[in-house]
């Protein structure tokens, strides 16, 4: 018999009180116990490939971006979330003073918003950075 027959039928015998006794004999014992296991086998392999498909390799993810975030110093050339290129003149808790352009604007951002850190510094004959 189906998993669904077995779960409402016992349930059902259960509500209105009957033995134990008037389950059939095929849904009794290990066959039962089998059926159960082999429908709850596809949900359990599904929550598996989830993890490692998809959850590992997000926190993987987090974790490299909060060490990023964590080993931020002065003088890091970085790219924002939002494509502005500049140079960390400071850092505080959670938000960083960037130099940005020829004229060495500043601009105040959050932490977060901090998408990369380059490794490359660009540099001209008199030494400035180039924006």
């Amino acid at each position: 018999m189906n998993l669904t027959y077995l779960l409402l039928g016992i349930g059902t015998a259960m509500a209105e009180g009957a033995p134990a006794g008037d389950v059939p004999a095929e849904m009794s014992g290990p066959a039962s116990i089998v059926a159960l296991l082999g429908s709850l086998l596809p949900m359990v392999l599904i929550f598996v490939v989830f993890y490692f498909f998809l959850i590992r390799p997000q926190k993987k993810k987090d974790k490299q971006i909060k060490e990023m975030l964590n080993s931020l110093k002065k003088g890091d050339r970085i790219c924002t979330i939002g494509g502005i290129y500049g140079t960390i003149v400071s850092l505080k808790d959670d938000t960083v003073t960037l130099a940005v352009g020829k004229d060495n604007l500043s601009m105040v951002l959050k932490r977060s918003a901090i998408a990369t850190v380059e490794d490359v510094t660009i540099e001209n004959d008199s030494g400035e950075l180039l924006n």
